[in-house]
């Protein structure tokens, strides 16, 4: 019979642990040595890796927990996915299909703000919101290299740095390029900010509207156009595009001949 180990003290294992650490060969922290050589503190590892092992093993892990999330729930994994994509390519030049009636649609643009459930894409002639339920695919058009976020150079502005750390909500509510960076607005509250502008609306049924906004309420757009106000609930609009002059009178002859 094997005998029953003794429980180690604290001094015997105390010793131990300083004969472990005395033995142990030192490791040469060049990223504190240079801190100290600029005067600043000391910092501690996030790893006990090298910090590009840190990186790609954090990448491989967020990507890792995506995947394993869109395996036991496809619908948030689509929103998840497509979210983290679209971001991937901000100011990027992306292509998107997408299903409206019987109808299949693509739409190529640049990722100009990437919401909570919707992405806008721009291009010389529209700009396009697209719920996220819509999108059947996207992708990087052929023929377009696919750029990583070290290709992309930020401004960094130290005084904006300031006014973030002094004053966040009023900074970030004067510019919408920051509230895009900090918050991840909704279709809804997105469209509020694009009042009285003229758009198309593609709904569920295949039907297709058009007017100029007035406004978003209890999850309703309002449009009004020459005949009238109407109202569209959010969920039954699978895109909405911006119209241009030529179109809207083109679109207001139809309705009048549709009218007559």
């Amino acid at each position: 019979m094997e005998e029953k180990q003794r429980p180690i003290r604290l001094d015997e294992y105390m010793k131990v642990l300083q004969e472990k650490r005395r033995k142990e060969e030192g490791k040469e922290d060049v990223i504190n040595e240079w801190n100290r050589r600029k005067g600043e503190g000391l910092t501690s590892p996030t790893a006990s890796t090298s910090t590009e092992e840190n990186r790609l093993f954090m990448e491989y892990m967020d990507k890792s927990n995506l995947f394993n999330i869109a395996k036991h729930d496809p619908k948030l994994g689509k929103t998840l996915t497509l979210r983290k994509f679209f971001k991937s390519k901000r100011n990027q030049q992306v292509e998107v299909y997408l299903k409206w009636g019987i109808e299949s649609i693509h739409t190529e643009g640049k990722v100009s703000a990437v919401g909570r459930d919707f992405v806008m894409l721009t291009s010389l002639k529209d700009r396009l919101w697209i719920p996220y339920k819509a999108i059947e695919s996207a992708n990087i058009p052929f023929g377009i290299p696919a750029y990583s976020n070290s290709h992309q150079h930020f401004l960094y502005d130290n005084d904006l740095r300031n006014k973030l750390t002094t004053n966040f909500g009023e900074t970030v509510g004067k510019r919408d390029i920051l509230k895009q960076q900090f918050f991840e607005e909704t279709l809804y509250t997105n469209l509020q900010s694009w009042k009285h502008t003229w758009i198309e609306l593609y709904t569920k049924a295949g039907d297709k509207k058009f007017g100029r906004l007035i406004g978003v309420r209890s999850q309703d757009i309002q449009v009004k156009n020459i005949y009238g106000t109407f109202m569209l609930p959010i969920e039954d609009v699978m895109f909405v595009k911006t119209i241009r002059f030529f179109t809207i009178l083109r679109q207001s002859l139809k309705l009048f001949r549709q009218m007559n």
